[in-house]
């Protein structure tokens, strides 16, 4: 099911894929895969236990998305062990590994190249671009939606400290 007018990409509306997925509810099950010693996975099982803050980019390589991984990563390295982060987007995990040596980035990045399942659970595929749309999750301990940010305009950057509160309100 399409949803209409809920973002731009350069001004022009874009649809996204999937359910709107509300503070509140459940964080929907995913397999992501990442790049650590060949390729691995990630589920939302493995981000329970501690809050979480899922921050998706459309692309790593491009200057928004940097941006925007580079800000969690200072803001969430603030934090400690307190909270578990990964970036998502649909590179690849050697591209979004290459990234994060480049960039001295510490923040867990993974893809959802394979399955398209995040983007769909969560409501953030963009169906004109087959790209994730910019947003930001933030899960609590048990994996329930504390917070949630569908950036309108996917060239802009997230509210950082929206997300940083809801952040600090869980540890």
């Amino acid at each position: 099911m399409g949803r209409s007018g809920v973002i731009t990409f350069k001004g022009n509306p874009m649809t996204l894929l999937g359910d709107d997925l509300g503070v509140g509810a459940e964080a929907p099950d995913f397999v992501l895969h990442y790049a650590d010693n060949g390729i691995q996975k990630l589920t939302v099982a493995d981000l329970k236990g501690k809050p979480s803050i899922i921050s998706v980019v459309p692309s790593i390589d491009t200057p928004v998305c940097a941006t925007q991984t580079k800000k969690f990563n200072d803001e969430i390295g603030k934090l400690g062990d307190k909270i578990n982060s990964v970036t998502v987007s649909r590179d690849l995990p050697f591209a979004q590994a290459r990234f994060c040596g480049a960039e001295n980035v510490n923040m867990r990045t993974a893809s959802d190249y394979q399955t398209h399942e995040f983007g769909e659970a969560y409501g953030v595929t963009i169906d004109e671009l087959k790209l994730l749309a910019r947003a930001v999750f933030v899960l609590d301990a048990d994996g329930k939606v504390a917070y949630k940010e569908i950036v309108p305009e996917v060239t802009s950057e997230p509210d950082y400290s929206a997300a940083m509160a809801a952040v600090r309100m869980l540890v």
